[in-house]
């Protein structure tokens, strides 16, 4: 069991998601950005698609009231253990009645704790993830949150040193491919979205990253009827300003979708900040 002292601006259970459901209205959630919540499970020997904490600009602390080997993934941040400081993407161990403490990271959004044994709360429909868009999964976790631990949190120890991860840049640069409704928009749109930087909107949530910049001029009005949307789909509203779709983002929307980012850019769209400045590249 560890027990959530502080969570910071938003902690959430996330594992991999709901994938395969789109059709009953169901989004998948899960991790934003999975690639880091597959590398902390993999520290401690957890299956990848454990149950993990995200953390959104760190701030949390967590007792453990057992012993148990843990690891901090995603944008990298100050962890102390009982006073101590640890690194990131490090298996370490927390003594039984330890706090494990998370500073502000230096860049990056979106941190994540992993446990031996993985976070074991009641799943819905076969997922643990909270979905803040849909209320699916257990609740934003509140000061005083208790989390059940799976069996081996406080088995043999681990050998892993540590995991090379790459330094998120300092202006990420996305790539994309032509979404399924780039014919609404004019031939100088695509030019404009990966020409001209633009500004992650505070705005911006789990369920998409919202820009300011060049707006993107459509050749055709009207309406379009809803239709399924990705993860990673750039969709652009009225106003012309591109938003990012994340992972708890509908299973349908109205907007066409200019492009869609290539799946390796979606984990740098999930750790983008307020403020902070990106790049499309076709």
């Amino acid at each position: 069991m560890i027990e959530v002292v502080r969570p910071g601006p938003l902690a959430t259970v996330q594992d991999l998601g709901r994938p395969g459901l789109a059709h009953l209205g169901v989004p998948r959630s899960g991790a934003a950005d999975e690639r880091a919540l597959r590398l902390a499970n993999r520290l401690v020997g957890n299956p990848e698609g454990a149950a993990c904490v995200e953390f959104t600009f760190g701030g949390g602390s967590v007792r453990f009231h057992e012993g148990a080997w843990v690891a901090v993934t995603g944008a990298p941040l100050p962890v102390g253990i009982d006073g101590r400081a640890h690194g990131t993407n490090a298996p370490c161990h927390v003594r039984r009645g330890g706090v494990l403490e998370l500073g502000t990271p230096a860049h990056g959004l979106r941190s994540y704790l992993a446990v031996r044994g993985g976070i074991t709360v009641d799943s819905v429909l076969g997922s643990r993830s909270t979905d803040l868009l849909s209320g699916l999964g257990p609740a934003p976790l509140p000061p005083g949150a208790r989390l059940p631990v799976g069996p081996g949190a406080n088995l043999d120890a681990i050998t892993v040193d540590v995991a090379p991860a790459p330094r998120m840049p300092e202006t990420p640069v996305l790539r994309v491919l032509p979404g399924p409704r780039a014919d609404w928009f004019t031939e100088d749109a695509i030019a404009t979205l990966t020409s001209a930087p633009y500004q992650v909107s505070p705005d911006s949530n789990r369920v998409g990253v919202r820009l300011d910049g060049p707006p993107l001029a459509r050749s055709r009005g009207g309406e379009l009827g809803s239709e399924g949307m990705a993860t990673g789909s750039v969709q652009v509203p009225p106003s012309g300003l591109p938003i990012i779709f994340l992972a708890d983002h509908p299973t349908t929307g109205g907007y066409p979708v200019v492009a869609v980012l290539a799946a390796a850019s979606v984990p740098y769209a999930a750790q983008l900040r307020p403020g902070q400045r990106v790049r499309f590249r076709a």
